[in-house]
């Protein structure tokens, strides 16, 4: 959606729930309106911590095997907007956020955006060898040594003239009078 119908959808948006709210108000009345929304917001937290938590563990499993979860991201992106609509009240936007919970139009949705985008997939992604080699980030560090042991006469603390700190404080406390030998 281009950014320009955002304003529009902020307007047109509330306007179609409050025609949506009369007219299902005048077939099945007021208070069976209201329950109906509080009804749709209870279903929708539940689908959305059953589908969600599944989807999570989706994306874990395709990052433990070394893959990109592109699809499970967009699922889980379309699960979260279904779970934000179907919270809000209003009649439209949990219908939405219903559809959005159904495989089916979320398969759709992934097909369209499939051929629009494309997923750029990163080194640290790779699949693991053969060997049973597991994935790693190469912007990891090497594991080595990130311990330097000093023993007591290679510390020794001296006043730094030039350090902002100093200001003319000899004290050993001072953070301006440590150096290394």
């Amino acid at each position: 959606m281009p950014f320009a119908l955002i304003p529009f959808a902020l307007l047109v948006i509330p306007v179609l729930e409050i025609a949506v709210f009369i007219l299902v108000g005048n077939l099945i009345g007021l208070w069976a309106t209201l329950g109906l929304v509080i009804l749709t917001a209870a279903i929708g937290s539940i689908l959305l911590r059953r589908q969600g938590l599944g989807t999570l563990r989706r994306i874990q499993s395709e990052i433990n095997a070394g893959r990109m979860p592109g699809r499970e991201l967009v699922d889980g992106v379309m699960i979260a907007v279904a779970g934000v609509l179907l919270l809000t009240p209003g009649l439209v936007t949990d219908t939405i956020g219903f559809l959005l919970f159904v495989p089916g139009i979320r398969e759709a949705i992934w097909s369209q955006l499939k051929r629009r985008a494309v997923v750029v997939g990163t080194s640290g992604f790779r699949a693991a060898s053969q060997q049973g080699e597991t994935p790693r980030d190469p912007r990891r560090r090497p594991a080595g040594p990130d311990v330097v042991d000093l023993s007591g006469e290679d510390y020794h603390r001296h006043p730094d003239p030039n350090s902002p700190w100093h200001a003319g404080d000899d004290r050993p406390d001072n953070p301006g009078n440590r150096t290394l030998h």
